[in-house]
């Protein structure tokens, strides 16, 4: 009985994984499209290097024909 309860647990946990992952980007724009949750999403990625390299460098490079 244990391991039918477990193995249906793991099973529903896999489809819920797998339906978020197919629908991935949706469910980022519903999230990011609350203004509150969009704040805090950028506040922790300017705080990690990498990220804040990737989305600011773009910004103040300049057209192309400038290089």
């Amino acid at each position: 009985m244990k391991m039918k309860k477990k193995s249906f647990t793991l099973l529903l946990l896999f489809f819920a994984g797998y339906g978020l992952y197919s629908n991935r980007f949706r469910v980022l724009n519903s999230l990011l499209g609350n203004p509150g949750i969009r704040r805090v999403a950028v506040s922790y990625l300017m705080g990690v290097p990498w990220a804040r390299k990737k989305m600011m460098s773009p910004l103040f490079r300049g057209p192309e024909e400038w290089r």
